[in-house]
């Protein structure tokens, strides 16, 4: 997995076209911050996520893969891992303005 771009999606859950974003406003929006406990980059994501959603208005929850079976399963290798609308975003470093980007587009 190592060197592999943030953009690499390995199946992940889409809950909703991603093309159907663009229409909501930013309290319609929601990021997931999906982390474990004693995690440093998750700590770091968290950082940047709370920011950002500051910023703009929108909300954001955080889900601990470690009570999750099916989250353990599908994103392990990955974490931190956000999601945009139930839509995979990044995993291990979340970059703000591309964060940002998404959440305005």
């Amino acid at each position: 997995m190592a060197g592999m771009s943030p953009m690499f999606r390995r199946g992940g859950r889409r809950t909703e076209n991603p093309g159907s974003s663009s229409t909501k406003g930013p309290g319609e929006r929601l990021v997931t911050l999906i982390r474990k406990p004693g995690c440093h980059l998750c700590d770091d994501a968290q950082v940047v996520i709370e920011k950002v959603c500051g910023d703009l208005g929108v909300p954001w929850e955080q889900k601990d893969i470690t009570q999750d079976e099916e989250l353990h399963r599908e994103y392990w290798e990955q974490i931190p891992v956000v999601l945009v609308d139930g839509a995979q975003h990044t995993f291990w470093r979340v970059d703000e303005e591309r964060l940002r980007r998404a959440l305005t587009k």
